[in-house]
């Protein structure tokens, strides 16, 4: 998998809404599972493994930050605890921390 992160989200464009109720409140993520990964069912079973990977991690984030996680085609064959520890792991190497 490959992390993208913006650690600060930038400013509203011009007549975007000025409303702090109207932004999301902390750390977002999305997700890019594309055709290489596999067919349909397959990026979808990608997707709802690393979405529930990145939500226990997300706390780690600031609540400003952006990260979109992209799947590799070898995200097929990985299970949940793989895409756990990649996801830990390249967070590890983005934030300079050490578990």
């Amino acid at each position: 998998m490959v992390l993208h992160f913006l650690p600060e989200r930038p400013a509203q464009p011009a007549g975007a809404p000025a409303s702090r109720e109207e932004r999301p409140a902390g750390a977002r993520a999305g997700f890019v599972v594309g055709r290489a990964v596999g067919n349909s069912v397959v990026r979808h079973r990608v997707t709802r493994r690393l979405r529930a990977a990145v939500r226990e991690e997300l706390h780690r984030l600031p609540a400003s930050a952006d990260l979109v996680v992209r799947a590799r085609p070898e995200a097929a064959d990985a299970d949940s605890a793989l895409l756990r520890r990649d996801l830990a792991a390249g967070l590890d190497r983005l934030l300079g921390r050490s578990r």
